[in-house]
This record gives C-alpha cells, structure tokens and sequence, in this order.
C-alpha cells in the first residue's frame, strides 16, 4: 500500500536527466508497480526528438508458462487502432478520393442508415473521425477465437448502427462509427481493409509486424503473449468482427514508429510519404470538445486522437485501448518529438500506466498531464478507505459499548427517532443492494481504474452498511423521569 500512496510523488524525478538514468529509474520502478497491480508483463519506449531512444520489455508474456515478454511482442492494441485508421481515412483524403464534410452515406450506396428523429445526412466523415457522429459505443465484448466463423462486417454493422443523438452536436465516444469508417475504405478502395491499412500505412512507416488480421503462421502466432483480465485469468487471443476501432495487432516499437511519424521534431521518418504534415495537423487540430468521463483526462478530440492543451500551450496527442486482458497507451509532444508507448497484458492497468506517465512528464520537464489524474485519484481513494474503515470502528465501537451498558436494545420501536433510524436503515439497504448488483457485473468501470483499491471499498462498504443496521435495529432506549414530583392539589 505505501507504493500506491507514493505512486504519485514527482520529487525522486530530475526533469531533463539522461535518458541512461531515467531507464534505470523505471527499470527500478515499473518491477514495483507491476507487483503492486499483479500486472504479469509489459513493454514500453520512450521517444525523443522522433525517434526510439529506449525500449524494454518486463515480467511474462505467459505467466503459467513462464514465457518472458518481449518488445517483439505482437499485442492486441485495441482502442489505438482508432488513431492509426485515421490515418487510413486521411489518405483517402489526400488522394481527392472523398471529402471529409460530405456525408457517409455518399460512398455507401448499398447502405442505408435506419429512419431516426436525427439528420442522417449530417453524419459525415470528419464526425466519425472525431466521435461526434451520432453513433453509439457499440455492443463491447463480442470476441471470437482466431480461425473460427463471425458475423461480417457488413452483418455485424446491420446490428450496431443507429443514430442515438444529432450528429455534431457532442462528443460520444463510438466504436461503431470507426468501424463504418471500415466499411467506407473497402468500398472506396474496392479493397480489404486489413490488406489496404498494410500497402498504404504499415509497410511505408516500417511497421513490419502489425496487423488488422490474424496470421495463420507460426513465428507470428507465437509472439502473441496471453492477456489476463481483472482478477488475473488468462485470456486467450480473439479477434473482432470489425477491425478498424480495436482490432489490431502490433509491437510497442511498431506504435512508436506510428507516434514518430506524426511529430513535428522526426527526422528518421521525415522522407516517408505517407500524410502530409497539412494532413497531421488536421489529425491534430481539436475537432470537438470532450465531455463526460473522458473529459477529466482531456480537453477534446481530433481525427482519431485525444488532445490536452497543456499550460504552456504546447499541445499533447494521445490514445488508449482497453481490452479483455489488455491494455495499451500511447502519450506524444508532437511540437518537441518526445513521447512513450506503453503496452500491457492485463486489464488492471490504468493506475499503473496513469503512474508512469506521471514520470515521463516529470522528466520531460512538462506539467502533470491530465491522465496522471487516474494516479492521483488512486491515492485519493485510499484515503477515503482508510475513512470509512476509521468510522466503521468508531460507531461499532460505540454500539458494542451502549449494548453492553444496556443504553441499546435489539427492539424496533416506532416512537424514538423514528425518522432517522429509517433513514440509517435505508441507506444500509441501498449500499447492499449496490454491493449485490456489482457483484453480478460482469465488467465494472471503476475495477478498471481502482483494480486494488475497489476490493477494499467493497469491503468497507459492506462493513459500513452492517453498522448502519445494526445501529438501526439496536436504538438508545428511552430515558424515564425519574424526577420526584409535587403532589398534586
């Protein structure tokens, strides 16, 4: 627990130490984290003045077989995608084969968008590039094995298309939309997907070993490390229906060629003619504020890319992905060419990556960037356990006291304060209920950016919740007069 409380001190960090000391500061620290967070492995790579200044690979791709991992581990990217589809789209653009501002549906002429109260003909490209296109989420979950029959695209679209609010008007952040964004490159290029992001993207920036499909070859499926989910189960590889907002297979190193290529200070991918820089900076440029959840970490989203304005009005691009047994970010200065590409193989991860953001920044000499709140929300929690675990003793203390001294008694009268005692047993039962209801959950938000803290709230909150009814059920009994009295006349 001291290293979740320290987890987000900045003082042992000199900003601007070489890179040589900074490694042996993470390959001090991360071992640490990773124990605390029970992650089994992870690869990172810092970047500096756009290019790979440094990479290393931790822990297990394979805990129960004891397969180190590697940095030429090929890994689920999941959410990445998004940003690297982008890219995809963007060149569609750049060869004049559509415009950004025109509606999907002008490319889609086998596609109809159902009837809804919201304009279909607002849905355009440049909205499903910046999550404002009126689309959902999407149905989260839906794996299948490698080799084996799925839905197609085009009959996994049918199920998860719909408009659910006016196209422009906010930020919904939306798997559905990118994977229409899919449906629109193959129909433009006349081409598959997977086949196309390789030609035009991976193959020009070196991205040798990233892919959008399964490979049906050994060395390649046996770089794949096994992922691991909340409580530490093994995951085995899936594959998606659709591709383009989460499907992807690549390298750490592989999404640190993909992050250089954007930055304004690469040299090393300066004369690889994959976008123009016009057409980074529109990636770049904020298309649509940020809200909800989403905006505690960042100001607003551009083409497939989260954007935070820092204080000294430098700007930083970044993009997770959340999985099944997965986790991965990627954090860049376009402006300074610094950036860091983190992968994990377990969904307990936030904390930790949130954490070692926390010092890329520091010794980058920035300010603390917005997703390092995650680790600072961590410590913050802790501090709220250690309340409700403080309270609880005091009250059960006082209860077991005031029945011992005969003060309470196990007697639900309606006459002594009444409409507190309801009120506490109330509450008890809500908190119960909410326990209940988790419990059941197959997935929860907050396991994923709480994973050792949330066990121990659960706890407390089910501890709490037994004070409040027994504090309820044992009430003070009443105190009698036992004044003399004058005798009446």
């Amino acid at each position: 627990m001291l290293v979740i409380f320290g987890s987000c001190s900045r003082q042992d960090i000199k900003p601007r130490a070489t890179r040589a000391a900074f490694a042996d500061y993470l390959d001090q620290r991360i071992p640490e984290l990773m124990n605390t967070y029970d992650i089994p492995g992870t690869t990172l790579v810092l970047i500096r003045k756009g290019e790979i200044a440094w990479s290393s690979a931790f822990g297990y791709a394979d805990r129960e077989k004891k397969r180190e991992m590697s940095v030429h581990a090929i890994c689920r990217a999941e959410s990445i995608s998004k940003s690297v589809t982008a890219w995809g789209v963007m060149k569609l653009a750049e060869q004049g084969l559509v415009d950004l501002d025109d509606p999907v549906g002008k490319y889609l002429p086998d596609w109809e968008l159902s009837d809804s109260t919201f304009h279909k003909e607002k849905v355009t490209i440049r909205r499903l590039l910046s999550n404002s296109g009126g689309m959902p989420l999407g149905t989260l979950g839906e794996e299948y094995l490698p080799k084996t029959k799925m839905p197609t695209l085009e009959e996994y679209l049918s199920n998860e298309i719909r408009l659910i609010y006016e196209p422009g008007s906010r930020f919904e952040y939306s798997n559905v939309g990118f994977n229409l964004l899919e449906l629109l490159i193959e129909e433009i290029t006349g081409r598959d997907f997977s086949e196309y992001m390789a030609t035009e993207i991976f193959k020009p920036l070196k991205m040798h070993q990233s892919s959008f499909s399964w490979k049906n070859n050994e060395e390649w499926t046996a770089k794949i490390p096994m992922g691991y989910d909340l409580h530490g189960k093994p995951v085995p590889p899936y594959v998606y229906p659709a591709k383009a907002s989460g499907g992807l297979f690549t390298t750490v190193e592989d999404i640190a060629r993909f992050v250089s290529a954007g930055m304004s200070k690469s040299t090393k991918n300066s004369n690889l003619s994959v976008l123009t820089k016009q057409s980074i900076t529109t990636i770049y440029t904020p298309h649509i504020p940020v809200s909800g959840i989403f905006g505690l970490v960042a100001d607003s989203y551009g083409f497939g890319h989260f954007i935070e304005t820092l204080p000294s009005a430098r700007k930083a691009v970044w993009h997770g992905g959340q999985g099944h047994g997965w986790m991965t970010h990627f954090h860049a200065v376009p402006e300074t060419g610094d950036g860091i590409v983190i992968f994990t193989n377990s969904q307990r991860s936030w904390p930790f990556i949130a954490t070692i953001l926390n010092y890329w920044s520091q010794w980058n000499g920035l300010e603390r960037i917005k997703f390092s709140r995650i680790a600072t929300a961590t410590s913050f929690l802790w501090g709220l356990i250690a309340c409700i675990y403080i309270f609880i003793l005091i009250s059960a203390w006082q209860i077991i006291r005031d029945i011992a001294s005969h003060k309470r008694t196990l007697f639900f009268s309606l006459r002594n304060n009444t409409a507190n005692r309801i009120t506490t047993l109330f509450c008890g039962f809500i908190i119960i209920s909410a326990l209940v209801w988790a419990v059941y959950q197959p997935y929860l938000f907050i396991s994923s950016i709480f994973p050792v803290g949330t066990p121990w709230l659960g706890w407390a909150l089910l501890l709490l919740s037994t004070v409040l009814l027994l504090s309820a059920l044992f009430h003070e009994r009443a105190v009698k007069n036992t004044q003399n009295r004058e005798p009446g006349i």
